[in-house]
């Protein structure tokens, strides 16, 4: 594999004044080329013409070295080349000058963002699930992302979606067996494991991972509506367990105050129809209608 290196350029403002001094030379020259003419016509003689020719040499490598010329904005780097051969990266920002027969291919370094597109895979137990992810990278070592891979943003789409597949297959969506990690309870864990997954993949391309995190997951369209009633049906035997605990304390409390309280005693079969009576009452969805006892208690 390729590494960078980095290499320090002449600064621009210094080749710049040199530049301009070589393409004054330049004019010049030629002036006193023109005068040589005029003075070669007043006498009858032939112009200097070797005037002319350094004059045009000298101009042609004034605007040759201008060429050479580049600028970086801070976070960029530009990859030197000489005839296919890599010759350094520069990474200060700035003005400055390199030879210009370097081709000088220009790279950011800043923060990127993919925004991955919805994909439909299954979890671990085979579940259809649609998933998607946001990955921040930025480019790490110059010479691998020009020199080790064709194009470097296509290589981190495409080993962004295997690390997502990959990831999606490892893990259930949810209802995980005791202590196991899922798609939608272990975000963090999840996204650590995705995170160093993609880093291994893309560091091919000198491109390092700062952050990835699931954007979107749910389960896939036709199994949407199945999924939905078991979970409610989950739901609503959750509530109904709370709703019978808090049931039979309360009846425990009830007869546990009105014996200690000795406000009346029941016997055991009056305490069964006291406790039947308040479960009806504490657990039922409708409201309970009162039946009024004009009797004894016996009747």
């Amino acid at each position: 594999m390729n590494r960078e290196k980095l290499i320090h350029v002449p600064n621009g403002w210094a080749m710049l004044a040199v530049n301009i001094v070589i393409l004054l030379v330049s004019v010049a020259v030629f002036v006193a080329f023109i005068f040589s003419c005029i003075e070669a016509d007043q006498s009858g003689t032939i112009p200097n013409f070797y005037l002319l020719v350094v004059s045009l040499l000298v101009m042609g490598l004034g605007i040759f070295m201008c060429c050479g010329h580049f600028t970086l904005q801070p976070k960029e780097g530009r990859v030197l080349i000489l005839f296919g051969d890599y010759r350094g990266t520069v990474r200060d920002s700035g003005f400055h000058w390199t030879n210009p027969l370097n081709t000088k291919m220009r790279i950011s370094l800043r923060l990127r963002n993919l925004n991955g597109e919805k994909l439909k895979v299954n979890d671990k137990r085979g579940n259809p699930v649609e998933i998607a992810v946001v990955v921040v990278w930025r480019v790490q070592d110059t010479a691998q992302a020009c020199f080790d891979v064709d194009n470097y943003h296509e290589y981190v789409t495409v080993q962004s979606e295997s690390a997502v597949r990959h990831l999606a297959n490892s893990y259930p969506y949810d209802h995980g067996d005791a202590g196991e990690t899922t798609l939608r309870s272990g975000v963090e864990e999840v996204s650590r494991v995705l995170q160093e997954q993609l880093h291994e993949r893309v560091s091919k391309a000198g491109v390092q991972v700062e952050e990835a995190r699931v954007t979107h997951l749910a389960y896939a369209a036709e199994i949407a509506g199945a999924m939905l009633r078991r979970q409610q049906a989950e739901a609503i035997i959750d509530a109904r367990q709370r709703i019978v605990h808090g049931a039979v304390s309360m009846v425990q409390m009830a007869l546990h105050d009105l014996t200690e309280q000795g406000v009346v005693e029941l016997d055991e079969e009056r305490k069964a129809s006291m406790v039947s009576n308040l479960l009806v009452v504490l657990c039922g969805e409708a409201e309970a209608q009162p039946v009024i006892n004009t009797g004894t208690l016996y009747t």
